[in-house]
């Protein structure tokens, strides 16, 4: 018996210098750290401000990492565009530590996350047609949540501008068209097709979705050297093994987050708000110019909510040809208003600036004052125009009329509705041409160069057709590859 004993001692003193005793469910002393294997995920209202602060909520435990295991009845249509997108799934999963984090952070801000998504429902199904068409992964399509927020005004102190943060000279480079009149970088459809070209341009180079994701934050030449720098020393040249600057170490981690919530919403107890597997909007070109706040009146839509479809003008009105984006339940409503507007409404024309004129004589030749005349051309004191530099005036009014007070004769924008878009806010100015609110810089002279598109075209079997909308444009999936004489990005060209 005393054999017995000791031999029992002897065991449970081994036990607790090995660890391997573990205290029972029932202890009073409380666990200070999860158990090995485990993230903990602190889950919280949707009351919490977005991106602000750390919520407080009921504590989450997931296993590290979570297993999502899909099944998708592909014989059917997509229930919506969620639906659809999770079809088109093809980059390989990344795991690291880098994805939990991010997941954390984006489920535990839901109402800034749901926002976002409602935000980007205009534009995911024109994105996700466009990658089905070109036969690309569609994570891609949630790639602008990373980028700009699906905010097509979004600014960067780089100044890379619109849903795909491109920088001015790479979106030279993929023909997107900067100047006085618009900037294409924030066209929803001409720069998403830049930024579809310039992704498989660097796919093509590296083979691999996450190196090419690597170089459309950081620069192909950037990734090139960092690849390199890891041969030379016998290392792996994979995504997860390069030196990087820890925004690009945390781009694709924040795109694997992102499509792991889409995948299995569900799992991070989060709903994802509902987007039609259909197209949003269609466009439609102008018979004449016309103001941008005008057209949002024809269209029957708020101001704002036009601007966001149509985020790329410069200036307060377009000029006859140009493509307006508009929702495909109102185009045919603001097909019928413009014509009739056409017929009976305010005209506007463009007047090209001779040699020897100045900013002054021009208005004053037109019956406007000087500072209507910026107002509308979104100019000020400081800008400096040439001769050939493109002006907006009054259509029907000759240089030299004698009326003082052309505006009002010509039907024009003197009652507070001359829109200028700065940022993505309206300046508007009073019937005496008083600034309502703070005036912007001019921007440098150029000639308007035409931009034409199509509309929405559904892509793959899930996709619903496109209504039937007369004369409406159908929107183009393609874009313009880069100039072969043109140098190709190196650095965080975006």
């Amino acid at each position: 018996m005393a054999i017995r004993f000791a031999s029992l001692l002897f065991l449970v003193f081994l036990g607790i210098a090995s660890g391997s005793v573990v205290a029972s469910t029932d202890s009073a002393t409380p666990t200070l750290s999860p158990e090995p294997g485990t993230t903990t995920l602190m889950v919280g209202d949707d009351t919490a401000p977005d991106g602000l602060k750390m919520p407080r909520g009921p504590v989450l435990e997931l296993t590290d990492p979570p297993q999502r295991v899909l099944t998708l009845d592909l014989t059917r249509d997509a229930n919506d565009i969620w639906d659809r997108i999770r079809r088109g799934f093809g980059m390989p999963d990344l795991d690291s530590e880098l994805v939990a984090e991010q997941q954390l952070f984006y489920i535990n801000r839901p109402g800034f996350l749901k926002k976002v998504f409602e935000r980007g429902g205009r534009y995911l199904y024109h994105i996700v047609d466009e990658l089905e068409r070109r036969g690309m992964p569609t994570e891609l399509a949630l790639l602008p949540m990373v980028e700009s927020s699906y905010n097509p005004m979004a600014y960067s102190p780089s100044h890379a501008a619109g849903l795909w943060q491109f920088i001015p000279s790479t979106g030279r480079n993929y023909n997107l068209t900067q100047d006085a009149w618009v900037d294409e970088r924030r066209d929803v459809i001409a720069s998403t097709a830049a930024a579809l070209d310039y992704l498989q341009t660097i796919y093509d180079m590296h083979g691999d979705w996450h190196l090419a994701l690597a170089s459309y934050n950081w620069g192909e030449g950037a990734v090139g050297r960092a690849i390199q720098r890891n041969l030379d020393d016998g290392l792996p040249a994979e995504y997860s093994h390069l030196r990087m600057p820890g925004e690009t170490r945390n781009y694709v981690p924040k795109l694997q987050a992102l499509k792991n919530i889409v995948a299995q919403p569900e799992l991070y107890r989060f709903e994802l708000p509902y987007v039609p597997n259909s197209p949003h909007f269609v466009t439609i070109d102008t018979p004449t110019t016309i103001e941008l706040a005008t057209a949002a009146r024809l269209a029957g839509m708020p101001l704002d909510e036009f601007l966001a479809l149509n985020p790329s003008h410069n200036r307060p009105a377009v000029t006859e040809g140009s493509a307006l984006v508009v929702p495909v339940d109102r185009a045919e409503q603001f097909q019928l208003r413009l014509a009739e507007h056409q017929r009976n409404g305010t005209q506007w024309r463009t007047y090209e600036l001779q040699r020897g004129e100045t900013l002054a004589s021009v208005a004053q030749a037109f019956g406007l004052s000087l500072n209507q005349l910026y107002q509308i051309n979104r100019l000020d004191a400081r800008s400096r125009v040439s001769a050939g530099y493109s002006l907006l005036v009054p259509d029907g009014v000759e240089p030299g009329h004698p009326s003082g007070d052309v505006l009002e004769e010509a039907g024009s924008p003197a009652h507070s509705i001359v829109p200028r878009l700065t940022g993505g806010k309206t300046v508007r100015m009073d019937a005496k041409g008083t600034d309502k609110s703070t005036a912007t810089k001019g921007t440098k002279p150029a000639a308007k160069k035409g931009v034409k598109r199509r509309a929405d075209k559904g892509a793959g079997t899930s996709a619903k057709k496109t209504p039937s909308v007369p004369a409406a444009k159908k929107m183009s999936g393609g874009a313009a590859k880069p100039t072969s004489g043109k140098k190709q990005p190196q650095k965080n060209q975006r």
